[in-house]
């Protein structure tokens, strides 16, 4: 089950913000919503694998990962990682790499590109921040709806009261 973003912006136009239309779809589930987490790293993706092993039920983990394109921040190995914490999505502004088999997880993910390079591993990063890009501002406890119309965010859990997918 998920909600439809087309619907939740007719219905919840003034509480919405619309991130542009920047991003690609990666994961088996183009559909995700849940409770936003945030971190921000850059070319190192240590404190997305820390964040990945939490459990993930409910939650969309955010990474702003500064629109880099020189290396990936998330790889099949994580990719699983994150679908055994029960992530619901993940949504990259930066890279993923090994699709074809990110592709084929019950996961929603969305980032910018992929690229074959890996990240490094210096453990730098910050987590539970507010994130800016594509137009939004990303906040801890917020809620993110993501579907093949776009990518939306509200203040509160919008669940009640919209149009639901089966």
């Amino acid at each position: 089950m998920s909600l439809n973003t087309a619907d939740l912006y007719d219905e919840y136009e003034n509480d919405l913000q619309v991130a542009e239309p920047i991003f690609r779809h990666f994961g088996g589930r183009s559909k995700f919503h849940g409770m936003i987490v945030t971190v921000r790293v850059f070319e190192d993706n240590s404190l997305v694998r820390e964040r990945l092993k939490q459990s993930g039920h409910g939650r969309v983990l955010v990474v702003d990962g500064g629109g880099s394109l020189r290396c990936a921040l998330l790889g099949d190995a994580m990719g699983k990682l994150a679908v055994a914490s029960s992530w619901e999505g993940v949504l990259i502004y930066g890279c993923i790499r090994d699709i074809e088999l990110v592709r084929a997880l019950p996961i929603g993910i969305q980032a910018l590109a992929t690229s074959p390079r890996k990240s490094y591993k210096r453990g730098e990063g910050k987590g539970d921040i507010p994130v800016m890009f594509a137009g939004v501002t990303f906040t801890p406890g917020h809620h993110l709806y993501a579907d093949l119309d776009g990518i939306v965010t509200a203040s509160r859990s919008l669940e009640s009261g919209a149009t639901v997918l089966v």
